[in-house]
């Protein structure tokens, strides 16, 4: 379809058109001055979302703003939110609005939802592009009405906001309340068993007292060192002592056999010299010869007592390594067993101190909650609180004409092209063409009143 078809069209089709354009534009407007004033009031609430946190002193990331104001928006929009607006109001408690309830709704569900529902329709929440403001509006009858039900929005949102905060705080002070107190018994139950086992035990202050067993231990064995080697020294002499008693060192440093050896060589040179003056027969000699065999005999007896004497030196050095050697090893089995408690006292001061640990972070949790169940804050804010609205703002008889205008032409020529589609008339020649498939040679055309030719006669136009 040409162009010029489609004039050809409006042209043929005119008076459709302009009755169709005139009922919907008449409808509009009557129906624009027939409906009662809407009256739209509105209040901006502040989303501090830059603001540190009172409790966790967290900054919100630039990335998460748009998700968090859309959810600002949900909150707003739901039904918890306007179910807190009837009550706020009151519905919940008018006769007036149970009446209505009951006549419109017939008495499904209740009257809370019902209302709610109603004023959902009529809501209007807009977040700012560029800002953190939330702008909340209602649109109604009574221009009064519509900003107290805008604020009432305002208030609730705020108040949802914050129990949203406040009661998942209170669930985890109860749930770390009562774990608290689950891990209060684990700590005393471990601290018990710790104190019974150190009374059990004896045990003050294991490793103060493992230290002195340990330098016990230590000097026990030093001691024992220091005897093996008199032993070994001991054992030595002995065995000199037993084969030859004249090189044994103990029995040459003797000061009483130094002293025998001197008066037996004594005797033995005045013995030798009285031989040579008075001969072996004399009564002196023999006298002198008696008391060098006593002195002999006192040597020898007393060289036998120093190697005996070696020997018991010997024996108690042999009793004294192995008193000592008992005595360590009874030593060491205590350090063994303090060792052993100690492990275990420490496995048990291991479970009180985790204990005490675990104990510790669920209280400073359980604190944490306390006080964010507490919390009477919110980042939000009312910044500019609603008021009536002094004129109205629908319907907007300008706008709905001009809307009505558009609408009624365009369905007019929809109408119109209907119409021709479905009873196709021959309007030019092109439509002459598209139907018959000939050419068209001339055109008849009346002619203008201006140059009418006598008997209406009608010119041939070549095609």
């Amino acid at each position: 379809m040409t162009f010029q078809q489609f004039i050809l069209i409006l042209k043929a089709r005119w008076k459709i058109i302009l009755l169709i354009f005139s009922v919907v534009v008449g409808t509009a407007v009557g129906i624009s001055l027939v409906l009662p004033k809407q009256y739209s009031a509105a209040t901006s609430v502040l989303v501090d979302v830059k603001s540190s946190d009172p409790i966790y002193g967290g900054l919100m990331q630039a990335q998460m703003l748009p998700g968090y104001m859309a959810t600002q928006v949900d909150i707003i929009t739901s039904d918890r939110v306007s179910q807190r607006v009837v009550k706020m109001l009151g519905f919940d408690k008018s006769p007036e609005a149970i009446a209505q309830w009951q006549d419109e709704g017939q008495g499904k569900g209740n009257v809370v939802s019902f209302f709610a529902e109603a004023l959902q329709k009529k809501l209007d929440v807009k977040p700012s592009r560029e800002s953190s403001v939330i702008s909340i509006g209602f649109s109604g009858t009574d221009p009064k009405f519509a900003a107290a039900v805008a604020n009432a929005y305002a208030r609730a949102y705020i108040d949802t906001n914050l129990e949203l905060k406040v009661e998942p705080a209170k669930e985890f002070a109860a749930w770390f309340g009562e774990r608290s107190k689950q891990l209060r018994d684990n700590l005393e139950a471990a601290q018990a068993r710790l104190s019974a086992f150190q009374r059990e035990k004896g045990i003050v202050a294991t490793d103060d007292r493992l230290d002195v067993e340990n330098a016990r231990y230590a000097e026990l064995s030093s001691q024992l060192t220091n005897v093996q080697a008199q032993r070994a020294d001991s054992a030595s002499r002995q065995r000199q002592a037993s084969g030859q008693m004249s090189t044994s060192p103990d029995v040459i440093n003797s000061p009483v056999i130094q002293s025998l050896r001197a008066d037996v060589a004594r005797q033995e040179a005045k013995l030798q010299e009285m031989a040579g003056q008075l001969g072996k027969n004399h009564p002196q000699y023999q006298r002198t010869q008696a008391e060098l065999e006593a002195l002999k005999t006192k040597l020898d007896s007393e060289m036998r007592q120093v190697a005996s004497s070696v020997g018991t030196s010997n024996t108690v050095n042999q009793q004294r390594e192995a008193a000592l050697r008992a005595a360590l090893e009874a030593q060491k089995l205590k350090v063994l067993e303090l060792r052993a408690l100690r492990d275990e006292a420490a496995v048990l001061l291991k479970d009180v101190e985790n204990a005490q640990r675990a104990y510790d972070l669920v209280g400073q949790r359980l604190s944490q909650t306390n006080l964010e169940s507490q919390a009477q804050q919110t980042n939000l804010v009312v910044l500019t609180p609603a008021e009536p609205p002094i004129k109205h703002s629908g319907p907007k008889i300008v706008l709905n004409t001009v809307l009505a205008c558009f609408l009624g032409g365009l369905l007019g020529v929809g109408v119109a092209l209907l119409l021709e589609l479905s009873n196709r008339r021959i309007r030019s020649a092109e439509d002459l063409v598209e139907a018959l498939g000939v050419p068209v040679f001339a055109v008849l055309e009346t002619e203008t009143p201006g140059r009418r030719m006598p008997f209406g006669r009608k010119t041939l136009k070549p095609a």
